[in-house]
């Protein structure tokens, strides 16, 4: 997927949150099983050796940064999986990847040509 220069620009405070929902091994958890599927709030919490407010306190931060979404359905709220702000930072990552390569190659290139011309002249 390509992202413009301009949506890449904004990103970073986006990706911030992002990266921070994904740096929790609990938060993790919680996508693999929403992955699966919608699912209620208690259904995310059975698994995990915390209080429900606890792992709702993880589901907000998932929600702030995008990944989940919430529904009612009633009295019940069912929550699901939104990939976007992950592909948004991997291509982020990707645009980062470019950027250095280049930077890099061209300093490979340079010191090379340095490495190649005569003794005392300029490449």
């Amino acid at each position: 997927m390509l992202y413009s220069t301009e949506r890449l620009n904004d990103l970073p405070a986006a990706l911030d949150d992002t990266l921070l929902a994904l740096a929790d091994p609990t938060r993790r958890a919680i996508l693999r099983q929403l992955a699966l599927g919608e699912a209620r709030v208690t259904d995310l919490a059975a698994p995990f050796a915390m209080s429900l407010n606890a792992v709702s306190k993880h589901i907000r931060l998932l929600e702030r940064a995008g990944l989940v979404r919430r529904r009612k359905a009633g009295r019940e709220h069912l929550l699901s999986f939104d990939p976007t702000p992950m592909d948004d930072a991997q291509a982020w990552m990707h645009a980062q990847r470019a950027f250095w390569a280049t930077r890099l190659q061209a300093i490979d290139d340079l010191l090379v040509a340095e490495d190649e011309s005569p003794k005392g002249t300029p490449p």
